[in-house]
């Protein structure tokens, strides 16, 4: 995720980045404005066509167009950054949760239960980490299993299977054997399950997000709506602004194009793109705080 003052906006304009779409879309901008020089060429140059010539009027269709791709192109940003926040929400809230699952731990456990209190101060940042990496479609880093605590329960992880799940289990087995040897108590259980039952359901909440994409035939349409509507621009504005027309034709298609690539990116929150929500600090700060508390 990229951090910078939103007031220095003024700075922006004359700064590129990698996340900048101008830099994903200069092919094709160079392609439109080619285009457009071919269509003026020929209907200036070789037809020679007049302001009498039919073609003069596909401006009016474009003007009636424009309403319905903009308000496309609205509903399909607020859509996508609708996805983009809620999966920043969801992450908050494991942050809030790893840290009360911690916080009502230290209390329960007394101070001399020194092996339980380093289990779960790795297997509560695990949980987020091994979440981290299942979003993203990669292995789990089995070395937070490995560095501090050696449990036999660790030895059941399975790096072919849902990951989180099986920290999640891990956690809870382990509470219910300290509950089974009187370590908590009931009331102290329940509450405790209240905690662990919340990291499945963020996990489920991500998943959601990530496995349910904008429909496919919304997506193409919208595609072949800006396609088809910045390739009739040139031929009937020619007769208006002559070869001004290249750079105009480039311009509009530069920001359509560029409002469908930035839904793109922030439809899937938790990608390696410049600005998903920055998952991967989140679970560092939870494996800080945590080793913190416990």
């Amino acid at each position: 995720m990229i951090n910078y003052n939103p007031k220095e906006w003024f700075t922006f304009i004359f700064r590129f980045h990698k996340a900048d779409t101008f830099r994903k879309l200069f092919p094709l901008i160079i392609a439109v404005c080619i285009y457009s020089g071919i269509i003026a060429f020929l209907e200036k140059e070789v037809f020679q066509l007049t302001d009498k010539s039919y073609l003069k009027n596909i401006p009016v269709m474009h003007n009636l167009l424009g309403f319905a791709i903009s308000m496309l192109l609205v509903f399909r940003t607020n859509t996508a950054y609708d996805r983009w926040w809620e999966g920043r929400k969801l992450w908050g809230s494991l942050v809030n949760n790893s840290r009360n699952l911690a916080i009502k731990l230290a209390v329960m456990l007394p101070e001399s239960e020194t092996e339980q209190r380093a289990f779960f101060r790795k297997t509560i940042p695990a949980y987020a980490y091994s979440l981290f990496n299942h979003l993203r479609s990669e292995k789990t880093r089995i070395e937070l299993f490995e560095d501090d605590i050696k449990h036999p329960l660790f030895k059941k992880i399975n790096t072919e299977k849902h990951i989180p799940n099986q920290v999640a289990l891990l956690m809870f087995q382990h509470l219910q054997q300290l509950y089974k040897e009187g370590k908590i108590n009931g009331d102290q259980m329940i509450i405790l399950n209240a905690e662990m039952q919340s990291f499945t359901d963020i996990c489920g909440a991500c998943e959601r997000i990530k496995n349910t994409p904008i429909p496919f035939s919304y997506s193409v349409f919208i595609k072949k709506f800006i396609f088809f509507y910045v390739m009739t621009l040139p031929i009937g504005y020619v007769f208006n602004l002559g070869y001004y027309v290249i750079p105009v034709v480039a311009l509009i298609f530069y920001v359509l194009a560029s409002l469908e690539l930035i839904a793109e990116e922030i439809e899937d929150p938790f990608g390696g793109d410049s600005n998903d929500v920055p998952t991967e600090k989140i679970a560092m700060n939870i494996h800080k705080h945590v080793s913190e508390i416990l």
